[in-house]
């Protein structure tokens, strides 16, 4: 019986030798570059060839080509058509300018708004239903209202862009600033310390994550908010909604979707641009993914 005891306790103790080396394996397995990109890439070579099959259908059965066009023929708009491509990158920059201009303005409204409710509940109660409100009202019913205020030009794109973005700022600075530890605010009032104080070395340092979370998902929306704007303001500098619209009344097929693409593309970077943000300063203590 001892015996036996024995045996089981030495394999006990080789499987836990083992196991810290087997994790180390597994590990480095799914820590491999290619362990993380080629599920995407074989997403996207999937999707490719659905969209080849469906213009495949619109073009020899519908014989409506120009709705889905095949996918060589979009590439092709981002840089071998003269009478497009400038056209696409140029609009490219003034979208992108009328959306970090919004983010801007979303930011420093959002966050001041956040932590002016920060200060007390009755201020709170106050203020936040209006943010709901700003929120729920639909922009597409706004935008005849801003066009006629502030014209239809780069100011009322920024001020759609900007309300579009602002709620998410506003919601998770807040979140972010009430949910420090009571036991860190309780010793804060002990020592002594001012809201001034409280809020700069307590709150604010906590509240990072959530703030950096909601400028990533407002940076998302800013790029919606200058597009929606674009597509209802037709004056001035166009951006990237002028030119979809354009495009599609033309029934330039290719030039539609790369000009939708290239929208995407746009938030898709301001997106992962404040994600690596975040991870260079909070990433040491909160994992963004």
């Amino acid at each position: 019986m001892s015996t036996a005891r024995l045996i089981k306790s030495d394999d006990v103790a080789a499987d836990r030798a083992a196991s810290p080396r087997r994790q180390g394996r597994v590990t480095r397995f799914y820590s491999r570059p290619s362990s993380q990109w080629w599920p995407p890439l074989v997403v996207f070579a999937i999707l490719v060839g659905l969209w080849y099959l469906t213009a495949l259908y619109y073009d020899k059965t519908v014989q409506l080509p120009y709705l889905i066009p095949y996918p060589h023929l979009v590439l092709t708009e981002f840089y071998g058509d003269p009478n497009f491509t400038p056209l696409l990158y140029a609009d490219l920059l003034n979208t992108t300018q009328v959306a970090l201009t919004g983010l801007v303005f979303a930011i420093i409204i959002g966050v001041g708004w956040a932590t002016l409710m920060s200060l007390a509940k009755w201020i709170e109660r106050s203020l936040y239903p209006y943010a709901v409100i700003l929120q729920c009202i639909p922009i597409l019913a706004l935008v005849p209202l801003i066009g006629s205020l502030f014209g239809y030009e780069f100011l009322s794109r920024v001020i759609v862009a900007t309300i579009i973005a602002i709620f998410p700022m506003v919601s998770s600075t807040l979140f972010g600033l009430q949910s420090v530890d009571r036991s860190q605010r309780e010793l804060f009032e002990l020592q002594g310390a001012g809201r001034v104080t409280t809020l700069a070395k307590l709150r604010f340092p906590a509240a990072m994550p959530s703030i950096f979370l909601g400028l990533r998902n407002a940076a998302g929306l800013s790029v919606v908010g200058a597009i929606v704007g674009d597509l209802f303001f037709q004056r001035g500098t166009p951006g990237l909604g002028v030119l979809i619209q354009v495009a599609n009344a033309r029934l330039n097929g290719p030039g539609t979707f790369a000009a939708i693409i290239i929208a995407s593309l746009l938030g898709i970077t301001v997106f992962l641009f404040f994600g690596w943000l975040a991870r260079m300063v909070v990433g040491k203590w909160y994992d963004f993914g």
